[in-house]
Order: structure tokens, then C-alpha cells, then sequence
């Protein structure tokens, strides 16, 4: 009874022992590691060069720079690993008062963000930098899959070193506004990973001659938006696709003032195409069939007459479908 007892204790000691140390193993697991002491210095040096008017940056304070407004750290390292300094209040500034511009941030982007070398996500859209060049700097925070200056008034030149970004999927420049090579686009074709590509708003006029063999260039590519950039020339047919896993597609508002090009019609993984206000003309293709994966179909304000397409109800997908002023009729 007694040797028993002595071997129960005993069990449950060492049971005891082997809980401890799976707890502590764990703990260490999860353990959350605080900010990096260079990088929270990197930070405040940034924040330091920024105008921040609204105090958009007052959590900036402290010792761990992973609890800050806009700052989110890899918990296992501790690096920082995102900076999302969007304006959000341009998303609420429905009067158009004024009050989003109170919330931007502006001033100069100090190169101290070098620091950050596992950084992987960079939003700064939506802020005001007063059309100071993008920082050339950025192209060689290597690590950089996720970039967003949007509506955030760079201007200048596209800094030739973001072609340095290999690890680069998506890219939204709509409303960023070039004086010089933006109607270059043979920079974008060094981006063998981009899957999202916004230029919304430039002028593409000069371009107008190769933007789709650029575009053509990237097979990575899942969606597509360029409306507004005074694109006149589209090509009626391609002699091969390469971006097939296209799955959005924004040509709207241009002015192409042809027949709408069929090579459109083998983008079979398409789920949004919007055609709407190009001057399109003729008839629809009854190759609209083939995008059978097809969800949101713009083609308003076009030129488009005939009758359309018998088989167009073979688009089971199709949720959405505008054709308001054409000449069509069923």
C-alpha cells in the first residue's frame, strides 16, 4: 500500500513536471514580442518629417511601436510588418466639405522607413504629400508585396527602382498624377508577381500605342483597372493572351470608338468587365457567351445597336448588367 502511494506521488510529481514545462513551452509559443527598439526609432524619425494636423499620429507614443495606430508587428519577431496610414475619413467625406483634407497627412517621407525590413503592406493613400516625387527609397524595402499611394498627390516621375519590388502583387497609383513618364508603362512588365494593378486617372494618351502588350506581359495578373486614362487605341484581335486568370477587367471611360475587341471574349476567368462610356460600336458578340463566369457586365453608354445576343442567357453567373443608352432591343 505504501510502495503504491510512494508511486502515485511519484507519477503525479513527474505529471506535475511534464505539465509545467508544456505550459512553458506554450507560453514561449505565444509569447507576443514587443516592437524592435531601431524600428520604433525608425518610426518616430518618419513621424517626425510628417505634417499631422489632425493628430492622426498621437498614438506614437511609448515603448512598443506594435500597439501604434497603423503599425502592425509580426508577434513571433516583432518587426514591423505593415504601415496602414490610409485617410479614412476620405471614405466618410460624402458632402465633399473639405473635412477629409483636415485628417491628411503630408510633409516628406523620411527614408528612415528603411528600417523596416520585413515590411510587407505600405497604404498611404488618400493623404496629401503636395506631388513631391514617390521616395525612391521605397524600391528597395525588398519585401514589399502590398503598395497603395492612391489619391495621395505624388507627382514627379515613377521612381525607376520600384521595378526592384520582385515580391510585389498589388499596386494601386489611381489619381496619383506623373509629369513626365507616366505614359511610360514598360516599367510595370518587371513585376512578374503583380496581381492587382490600379492606375486610374493618369493620362495614357502617349501610351495608347503598347499599354496592352505591357499589360499582356504580366501573366500574373487577376485584376485590372485602368478607367480614365484617355486610352484611344485597342487593338481588335491578339495573336496570344498571356494574363488568362484575368478576373476583373476596368476599361471604362476611355474613348477606343471601334468594335469591341473579341480577344475580350477568351478571358474566361472573368467575373467583372466594365465597358461602360467608350464609344463602342456594332453589335454585341455572341462570343459574350464564352466568359460563362461572368458576374457584373457594364456596357452602358456606348454606341452598341443590334439585337442582342440569343445566347446571352447562357451567362448563368450574371448578376449585373448594364446597357442604358444604346440602341439595343431584345
Amino acid at each position: 500500500m505504501g510502495q503504491s502511494t510512494i508511486s502515485l506521488n511519484k507519477f503525479l510529481l513527474v505529471l506535475t513536471i511534464l505539465s509545467g514545462l508544456l505550459s512553458l513551452g506554450n507560453v514561449d509559443h505565444d509569447r507576443v514580442v514587443g516592437c524592435i527598439e531601431m524600428e520604433r526609432k525608425a518610426l518616430l524619425n518618419f513621424k517626425q518629417g510628417l505634417k499631422d494636423p489632425s493628430g492622426q499620429l498621437s498614438s506614437w507614443v511609448g515603448e512598443d511601436c506594435c500597439q501604434w495606430r497603423g503599425v502592425q508587428c509580426n508577434h513571433t519577431t516583432g518587426h514591423a510588418v505593415q504601415l496602414k496610414l490610409r485617410n479614412t475619413n476620405s471614405d466618410m467625406d460624402l458632402n465633399g466639405d473639405g473635412e477629409a483634407a483636415m485628417h491628411a497627412l503630408g510633409g516628406e517621407i523620411n527614408p528612415s522607413l528603411l528600417s523596416l525590413k520585413d515590411l510587407n503592406y505600405l497604404d498611404l493613400s488618400m493623404n496629401d504629400f503636395g506631388e513631391v516625387q514617390i521616395p525612391h527609397f521605397i524600391g528597395s524595402l525588398e519585401k514589399l508585396a502590398y503598395v497603395n499611394l492612391s489619391g495621395a498627390h505624388f507627382g514627379g516621375a515613377i521612381p525607376t527602382s520600384l521595378v526592384n519590388l520582385s515580391r510585389l502583387s498589388y499596386l494601386d497609383l489611381k489619381n496619383v498624377y506623373f509629369q513626365s513618364n507616366e505614359r511610360e508603362l514598360h516599367w510595370l512588365s518587371g513585376f512578374s508577381s503583380l496581381k492587382y494593378l490600379h492606375l486610374g486617372g493618369w493620362n495614357l494618351t502617349k501610351a495608347a500605342a503598347h499599354w496592352l502588350q505591357t499589360v499582356n506581359s504580366i501573366p500574373s495578373l487577376l485584376e485590372l483597372h485602368l478607367p480614365r486614362c484617355s486610352l484611344t487605341d485597342i487593338p481588335l484581335t491578339l495573336p496570344f493572351i498571356n494574363f488568362t486568370s484575368l478576373s476583373v477587367l476596368d476599361l471604362s471611360n476611355n474613348g477606343f470608338n471601334t468594335k469591341i475587341p473579341t480577344w475580350l471574349f477568351n478571358l474566361k476567368s472573368l467575373t467583372h468587365l466594365d465597358l461602360g462610356s467608350n464609344n463602342f460600336q456594332g453589335a454585341l458578340p455572341e462570343a459574350i457567351a464564352n466568359l460563362t463566369s461572368l458576374q457584373k457586365l457594364d456596357l452602358s453608354q456606348n454606341n452598341l445597336e443590334n439585337q442582342l445576343p440569343r445566347n446571352l442567357g447562357k451567362l448563368c453567373n450574371l448578376r449585373t448588367l448594364k446597357l442604358c443608352y444604346q440602341q439595343i432591343y431584345r
